[in-house]
C-alpha cells in the first residue's frame, strides 16, 4: 500500500511537471524576445525635476561608492539627492556629513511608529521631503551607470509609463549567493509574460524590485505611496500593485546594463535576507505550499525521474536548465550554477519553510528590528 501511495504521489508531480516545464519554457522564450531592456543612452537630457531618495540604516560601508555613483549621474538638469539616516549605529551619518555637493542633503529619520516597517517609513519620509516630478528610490548596495537614471526616465516618457523598475544585475560571489541569487530574475522571467502584463496591467502580474525604482510623483501620491504599504515586507511589489490599482502603468525591465547590486555577502546574510520575506512572498501559507509544489514539479522531479531511467525526466531537466541559462545570459547573471538548478530549488524551498517557521515563532528580525 505504501509503495502504491508513493508511486501515485510521484506520478502526480510528474504530471504537474509535464505542464509546468513547457509553460516555463514558452514564457521564457517569449520574454527573451520581448521583455523591455533599459540601455544607457548618451545625449539624453531630462528637464523635469528628479529626486533620488536614499533610505540608509548602518550603511557606512556603502556610502562612499553609492554617493559617487549618484553624483556622477549625467543628463539630469534638475537633480537632487536626499538621504535619510535611519538611526544608524555606525558611521553612516559622518559619511553623509562629509559630502559637500550642493545637490545633496540628508536628515535624521523620525522614531519608527509601531504600525510601520523601517524601510517603508524611511521611504515615506523621504517622499515627503520633495516635490520633484520623478522620485528615484535606490538601495545602498546598488551602483548605477552614469546614464542609468536619465535613460530610464527617457524610456518612461517614450512609453508613457508612470513607474519603472529596472532590475539590476545581481552580483553573486559566495557559494550560496551563486545558488540562490540567479533565481530572482529567473522566477519572474519564466512565470510572467511581461509585455502582456505591460499591455493589460493586473496587480496579480506585478513584478518590481525596490533596489532601483522610479515613479512619477503624481502617480506615487495618487496610490498612497509607501503609506499604502506601510506594513508590507515586500514593499516594492505591493507598491507596484497599489500603483496598478489606481490606474498607473509601468513595468519591470532588465536593468543589468545600467545597474548592479550585491545584496548579500555571505551565506548567513542570504539566509537571513530571504527568511525575512519568503513568508509573505506568495500571499499566504497556501500560496507558499503551491509554490513549493511548483518548484518540486518543475525543478526537482524531472532530474529524479531521469535518474530512474525516464528520458522524459532528462528532457524536463535540460529544458529547465536551458531556461536558467537563457535568463542568466539575458540578465548578465551567474551562468555556472544553472546546472545545479535542482539544488537551487531545494535551497529555495528550505528558505520558504524556514521563513514560515520563524514568522510563526515571532523571531523574524531585520536591521535589528522585529518583523
Amino acid at each position: 500500500m505504501a509503495d502504491g501511495t508513493e508511486v501515485s504521489f510521484f506520478a502526480f508531480f510528474t504530471m504537474v511537471s509535464w505542464v509546468i516545464v513547457p509553460t516555463f519554457a514558452l514564457v521564457t522564450l517569449v520574454n527573451l524576445f520581448s521583455a523591455r531592456t533599459i540601455r544607457p543612452i548618451t545625449g539624453t537630457q531630462v528637464a523635469e525635476s528628479v529626486a533620488v531618495l536614499l533610505p540608509l540604516r548602518n550603511e557606512a560601508a556603502n556610502c562612499d561608492s553609492l554617493l559617487s555613483s549618484l553624483l556622477a549621474q549625467e543628463g539630469l538638469i534638475n537633480l537632487s539627492i536626499t538621504a535619510l539616516d535611519d538611526h544608524s549605529h555606525d558611521q553612516t551619518k559622518e559619511k553623509l556629513a562629509a559630502v559637500s555637493d550642493p545637490r545633496f542633503g540628508y536628515f535624521d529619520g523620525a522614531e519608527l511608529p509601531s504600525e510601520w516597517l523601517g524601510k517603508n517609513f524611511a521611504c515615506h519620509q523621504l517622499s515627503q521631503s520633495t516635490g520633484a516630478d520623478y522620485l528615484v528610490f535606490v538601495d545602498a548596495d546598488v551602483r548605477l551607470h552614469t546614464r542609468a537614471i536619465s535613460s530610464s526616465i527617457a524610456a518612461m516618457k517614450e512609453f508613457h509609463w508612470d513607474y519603472l523598475s529596472p532590475y539590476p544585475r545581481q552580483i553573486a560571489i559566495t557559494w550560496l549567493e551563486r545558488l540562490i541569487q540567479p533565481l530572482l530574475q529567473w522566477s519572474w522571467f519564466v512565470s510572467v509574460p511581461l509585455r502582456f502584463a505591460e499591455r493589460f496591467p493586473r496587480p496579480s502580474m506585478a513584478v518590481a524590485n525596490g533596489q532601483f525604482f522610479i515613479v512619477r510623483n503624481e502617480a506615487y501620491k495618487k496610490c498612497g505611496g509607501h503609506e499604502a504599504v506601510k506594513s508590507e515586507v515586500l514593499d516594492d511589489l505591493e507598491l507596484a500593485r497599489a500603483l496598478i490599482r489606481t490606474g498607473a502603468r509601468g513595468v519591470v525591465a532588465d536593468g543589468s546594463r545600467i545597474a548592479h547590486c550585491r545584496m548579500y555577502e555571505s551565506a548567513r546574510e542570504v539566509i537571513r535576507g530571504y527568511s525575512k520575506s519568503q513568508w509573505r512572498a506568495f500571499g499566504s501559507i497556501m500560496g507558499a505550499i503551491l509554490m513549493i509544489i511548483v518548484l518540486l514539479a518543475s525543478s526537482i522531479v524531472p532530474v529524479i525521474a531521469g535518474a530512474f531511467g525516464s528520458p522524459w525526466g532528462w528532457i524536463g531537466f535540460f529544458t529547465i536548465v536551458t531556461t536558467r541559462l537563457a535568463v542568466a545570459a539575458k540578465t548578465h547573471s551567474v551562468l555556472s550554477s544553472s546546472w545545479l538548478h535542482p539544488f537551487s530549488a531545494l535551497a529555495w524551498i528550505t528558505l520558504i519553510i524556514f521563513s514560515w517557521i520563524q514568522k510563526s515563532r515571532g523571531t523574524l528580525v531585520w536591521k535589528e528590528r522585529s518583523l
